[in-house]
């Protein structure tokens, strides 16, 4: 699935622009409807300023209507003619000028995509699960000076790898559906950490 770039800012633009439903604009940006709803509510994404999908051509207002008039409609991005390379897979490497800027990146993508697993950020960074571990838990030596900041302004990673990361996560999270009918049982898959098999995997 194609994400939008910066989508959390675009998902801040749907909420605050359009009459779309939180489900049409979490599958578009590859959210989970309960995080739209977060922003919405203001509880997340505080400070983070609308992102123009139209304006930055990956939608059009006549695809924006066509929406809103059915809460059912799912919005289809304008195809971009010049796709963004994909890089292969294997380590990452990240050169030393920015090692020190990884503490923050993993710190921020803890906090404001706790939906991806300790496996997605050791790829996606190019870091480890113990110094993930010991940033979530405060353990890290320098935790008094670490500050959450975007890995994709620091140049650790892609938006693309990150919009992808965030997508697949996003497809084992529950649905609304699942949320009304056993809300303490969604929750429980929300938060559930990965057996070690999975995360090996």
């Amino acid at each position: 699935m194609t994400l939008p770039l910066m989508p959390k800012a675009t998902a801040v633009w749907l909420i605050e622009k359009t009459g779309l439903t939180f489900t049409q604009i979490a599958e578009f940006c590859g959210m989970h409807p309960l995080e739209v709803q977060a922003i919405a509510d203001g509880e997340v994404a505080a400070g983070i300023n609308g992102y123009d999908p139209i304006k930055n051509n990956q939608l059009t207002m006549s695809e924006i209507k066509r929406c809103e008039a059915n809460p059912k409609a799912k919005l289809k991005i304008i195809a971009t003619a010049n796709p963004v390379a994909r890089r292969a897979k294997g380590a990452r490497y990240t050169p030393v000028s920015k090692r020190n800027d990884r503490p923050d990146a993993i710190a921020f993508i803890l906090r404001q995509f706790p939906q991806l697993s300790d496996t997605q950020i050791v790829r996606l960074l190019g870091t480890t699960k113990d110094t993930i571990a010991k940033i979530r838990d405060k353990q890290h030596w320098n935790s008094a000076n670490i500050k959450p900041r975007d890995p994709v302004i620091l140049g650790l990673c892609t938006q693309t790898d990150l919009n992808a990361a965030v997508a697949e996560a996003t497809q084992h999270m529950p649905s609304e559906d699942e949320i009304e009918e056993d809300p303490f049982s969604a929750a429980e898959k929300l938060f559930s950490t990965p057996s070690r098999q999975e995360e090996e995997e």
